[in-house]
């Protein structure tokens, strides 16, 4: 079962979305502002992070650029939200590294079509990353003895893990691509 780390100041917001990730069989944990979630990506250790940009203490852009270099997450996929009506910096967004972009108030399918396959992205990440992670957690060894190398990544691996994050992801890119190219024409 997918975690997600749903972080945000809103009731309102956090119901909605706890509402419509628990109805698809998620686990989701919840939390009120950026430091909470910064604590607890640890023990949730989430495939997923939906996190306000205006969250209190620290922000959306923060938890996101700090899970985009932490190697420990390397695995997660981070959504930021923001409300229709606030201000929100997209190019600041992509900076920060974040895989997608959700406006609030939350609907369900289109929150849905917007995390699934960055789910199946993490999932698949997971499982390639796995041994990487392991070979860097810290193991006592006598102090002459070198440190452990993480074997090559297995080329075909990749492709694959490449092959079915695209397939997943490519129907929401088409469709954003589509919409953004009819708002520039007018229709």
């Amino acid at each position: 079962m997918a975690r997600i780390l749903l972080a945000d100041d809103s009731p309102h917001a956090q119901r909605m979305g706890e509402r419509i990730l628990r109805e698809e069989g998620f686990e989701v944990v919840s939390v009120t502002d950026g430091e909470t979630a910064l604590v607890r990506l640890a023990d949730v250790d989430p495939d997923l992070i939906l996190a306000d940009v205006f969250l209190p203490g620290q922000s959306g852009f923060d938890i996101c650029r700090r899970v985009k270099t932490d190697p420990r997450y390397r695995h997660a996929r981070v959504v930021l939200t923001a409300g229709l009506l606030e201000p929100f910096d997209e190019d600041e967004a992509r900076r920060a590294g974040c895989d997608a972009i959700l406006k609030k108030p939350f609907e369900a399918s289109a929150v849905m079509a917007a995390i699934q396959p960055l789910l199946a992205e993490a999932q698949l990440a997971r499982g390639l990353f796995a041994d990487v992670i392991a070979a860097q957690a810290p193991v006592p060894e006598p102090a002459q003895a070198p440190p452990p190398q993480p074997p090559p990544p297995d080329p075909e691996r990749v492709r694959a893990a490449i092959t079915l994050a695209l397939d997943a992801a490519l129907p929401a890119m088409i469709e954003e691509i589509t919409e953004r190219v009819l708002v520039a024409l007018g229709h």
